[in-house]
């Protein structure tokens, strides 16, 4: 069986968005389905990471047509200062220029600046697939714009089409944080109903966005996002140090200051524990993240390794005593949950997360025994927690017995998606 995968992300870009379909073209072909994978020829990441080409299968197709993006046209009005925002990492300060482009990008290119690939998306992949016909299509965003070739080809083809939301379309707090007017709003909701309605099923990657899908689509299935490391228990050696590990973007509203509140404080009432911590930020970081930890009397312990490719992450994890997941305090903090939290399970070290209690990340940590969850008001439970954690450490003995992870293994959750791809297809 042939199915298309339509994706803007794929390597060399970098960041959590890329692996989710990079690992299902993985393992799709032991389950008998053969992937071909169309995707950008000349897209603009954000980030890029080479070293992810090494992981796309031997001998799977990749199909690529050219992409224009307003991005290269606004960095020419800028004199050449990127002004490009990507997804989930908003300039905190913009001059007049980045207020007027955002303004164009969120109330001009609708659902996104992606829109351009639709059109000549659909003239190429129809000839295409007359010539090499496909049982199934998948399209997976964001962009959102991506689900409208699932939509071309599903009313012109009659193809089955199944719609990826790694994130939710309207619900993000980036969506809320752009200038729309209620014009571009009624749009967006119109495209998505539309998109929910026409496919013959919807992924999502958490439980709290398929209670709002179902009602648009009763094929709403959730396959989370995971890790492809073999399980093992054998020990690595850790950090000498007592090392909190955030791997991956730290955006301003991600900024956990109740932590560095009290690591700062920890630092003034126990003797020893300046010298022993380590706060170790793996990715972007929003300069006013690193200005409340300099503010808080931690420039010392602190190391800012910025962005590092994947392959060579998951030995940091491994080491670091704790690994911090901080959730964005948005409205919508209940769906997120962060693709890092499925390495870190993979790791078998102490999560400490910062978010409700309530979302579908907390259900994740509290389901695998994993680590703990504070919210962010909650400054004397967290206080508590951390002493614990640095005495276990002090004594040699901090560790996690994690449970019920195997599930989360990517080679698992691609299980899934062909039992899906299956039902459809009949």
């Amino acid at each position: 069986m042939r199915v298309l995968i339509v994706t803007y992300y794929w390597p060399p870009a970098g960041g959590s968005g890329v692996q989710r379909w990079l690992k299902f073209v993985k393992y799709l072909q032991d389950f008998g389905i053969t992937p071909v994978v169309y995707t950008v020829e000349n897209p603009v990441y954000a980030i890029e990471d080479p070293t992810l080409l090494a992981e796309i299968p031997e001998g799977v197709e990749v199909l690529r047509q050219p992409i224009w993006e307003p991005y290269r046209l606004a960095n020419i009005f800028s004199r050449g200062k990127a002004t490009q925002t990507s997804v989930g990492f908003l300039d905190e300060k913009k001059s007049l220029f980045g207020k007027f482009a955002t303004y164009v990008r969120a109330n001009y290119f609708i659902p996104d600046a992606r829109k351009f690939w639709v059109k000549p998306s659909l003239s190429y992949l129809e000839k295409y697939l007359k010539a090499h016909p496909v049982a199934l299509v998948i399209t997976t965003g964001p962009p959102q714009s991506v689900h409208l070739i699932g939509l071309g080809l599903k009313e012109k083809s009659k193809l089955k089409w199944i719609a990826d939301f790694r994130d939710p379309w309207t619900a993000m707090g980036y969506f809320k944080s752009l200038p729309l007017t209620q014009r571009t709003i009624k749009i967006h909701e119109h495209l998505k109903k539309k998109v929910l309605c026409s496919a013959d099923a919807v992924m999502v990657v958490g439980k709290t966005m398929q209670r709002e899908y179902l009602n648009y689509n009763k094929m709403t299935a959730v396959l989370t996002n995971g890790f492809d490391i073999e399980l093992s228990d054998s020990k690595t050696a850790l950090d000498p140090h007592f090392t909190i590990s955030h791997i991956g973007i730290m955006n301003e509203d991600q900024n956990p200051r109740v932590l560095w509140k009290v690591l700062s404080e920890l630092m003034q009432e126990i003797e020893g524990f300046s010298e022993n911590l380590k706060i170790q930020l793996i990715g972007k970081v929003a300069p006013s993240v690193l200005e409340q930890i300099s503010s808080s009397g931690l420039n010392e312990q602190l190391r800012n390794l910025g962005y590092l490719p994947h392959n060579e992450i998951f030995d940091y994890q491994q080491k670091s005593q704790v690994l911090l997941v901080c959730i964005n305090e948005v409205p919508s903090a209940n769906l997120i949950i962060t693709g890092k939290i499925f390495e870190y399970l993979a790791a078998k070290r102490p999560v400490l997360a910062i978010g409700p209690k309530t979302g579908d990340l907390a259900e994740i940590i509290n389901h695998t025994h994993s680590g703990t969850v504070f919210e962010a008001q909650h400054h004397d439970e967290l206080k508590e927690q951390i002493l614990s954690m640095y005495k276990d450490f002090s004594n040699n003995c901090l560790r996690v017995q994690s449970k019920n992870i195997e599930q989360y293994h990517r080679r698992e959750i691609t299980r899934k998606l062909v039992h899906l791809i299956k039902e459809i297809t009949g």
